[in-house]
């Protein structure tokens, strides 16, 4: 992912509360709550999108049908006015691509609109049962070229990303600001998707489905799917003036909806907002120096992994909560990321564990000497497919 490692602490232990308050679970209650350490150390790849810090290494390191915008999650009432009330409207649009025809000249056309014009989005993120969560995205490019982005929670406290080319700032309540390198902001829009969809055609196969409506636009839709069936699949409706995502939908194995992000606002204009102009970006936090890691590179690989879907870290870290050493790989798709963590059992804390919510899998099998947990949002037999396909890394 890419990629930028996700680990926002504060964060975190709202998003374990919630995790925990729609979950079920088979265990014994005692290796339950033993176990939810480790919710907390490898639930910090699935925070909703702040780039942020690692969590402690062993050298102490601060880590399918063809449906259309009919299907909508049920907001509540303040969510649903406030998406009435603004309906997307864009203004002064540049079209990238005048006459787009296939799917991969859609998909283009995003990536050019993200990366090169002067927009304000006002988007919100919901699922069943939860609470709707309202964001802002601005971007802007300044007379001298330079690349500006801003990403802003506007529920509570806030929480705000801002970049400047290729570095990204996080404010966040109750944390000092710190910088990081990084060529894009994440969010809940995934990344990859936004910047090179191109790299998700190994993993995913893109569909078009024609036109649809969305928040009364005209827009293109097109379905985003698992090559292999082992992954959630997706709806994409992207405007059809602009090129610029109307909604995004995940949808779980059967097609039903899990998660859903609408836009409410969209404006495109010749010029970057003056939101820009009042950032003095000399004093913005220094990106954070990287220092070289020591740590033992683990010995054991998986021999399954979905389509697409390669390892970008690997390392041996200390939890922060228990001192324990565990072997750890993240994998990714560029639309999912998979952690995994090894330990010999003897060291473990709790047996085998099944934690599900809708689009999260928190799974720990203990097979002969080694314990092994996965993490992510995918279906509960991929991430078992993955665990019991450990295996020792074979001598090169």
């Amino acid at each position: 992912m890419k990629i930028d490692y996700r680990n926002n602490v504060p964060a975190l232990l709202v998003l374990v509360r919630v995790f925990l308050a729609n979950v079920n679970f088979s265990s014994r209650p005692r290796a339950f709550i033993k176990a939810m350490t480790y919710v907390v150390i490898t639930f910090l790849g699935l925070s909703f999108g702040t780039t942020a810090q690692e969590s402690e290494s062993v050298q102490d390191t601060p880590s399918e049908s063809a449906e259309t915008s009919s299907t909508t999650l049920s907001l509540p009432t303040d969510a649903s006015q406030a998406s009435s009330q603004a309906v997307p409207q864009a203004t002064d649009v540049v079209v990238v691509n005048p006459h787009p025809q296939t799917t991969s000249d859609w998909l283009m056309q995003l990536s050019e609109v993200v990366k090169t014009q002067n927009f304000e989005v006002a988007f919100v993120q919901s699922r069943a049962g939860r609470e709707t969560i309202p964001f802002l995205w601005r971007h802007g490019v300044l007379e001298d070229g330079t690349s500006m982005e801003q990403l802003n929670l506007q529920n509570g406290p806030g929480r705000e990303q801002i970049r400047v080319n290729g570095i990204v700032s996080v404010f966040e309540p109750d944390v000092s600001p710190y910088s990081l390198r990084s060529e894009f902001i994440n969010g809940p829009i995934p990344s990859e998707l936004l910047h090179h969809p191109d790299r998700l055609k190994s993993g995913y196969e893109f569909v078009s489905v024609g036109r649809a409506r969305v928040a009364g636009r005209p827009a293109q839709q097109i379905r985003i799917v698992s090559r292999d069936n082992s992954r959630f699949s997706y709806q994409l409706w992207l405007d059809e003036d602009s090129g610029m995502v109307l909604k995004l939908n995940m949808l779980d194995l059967q097609g039903g909806l899990l998660e859903q992000i609408q836009v409410t606002s969209l404006k495109i204009t010749d010029a970057p907002d003056d939101y820009f102009a009042r950032i003095n970006q000399a004093s913005l936090p220094k990106p954070m120096a990287l220092t070289q890691k020591q740590s033992r590179q683990p010995n054991w690989e998986v021999k399954y992994l979905p389509n697409g879907m390669e390892e970008v870290r690997g390392d041996t870290r200390r939890l922060a909560l228990t001192g324990q050493v565990v072997e750890y790989k993240m994998y990714s798709d560029g639309l999912v990321d998979v952690s995994v963590y090894v330990q010999p059992a003897k060291d473990a804390l709790g047996g085998d564990l099944v934690l599900r919510n809708d689009l999260s899998t928190f799974l720990t099998l203990t097979d002969g000497n080694t314990q092994v947990t996965v993490v992510g949002e995918i279906p509960l037999q991929t991430a078992n497919a993955i665990a019991t396909s450990l295996s020792p890394m074979a001598d090169k």
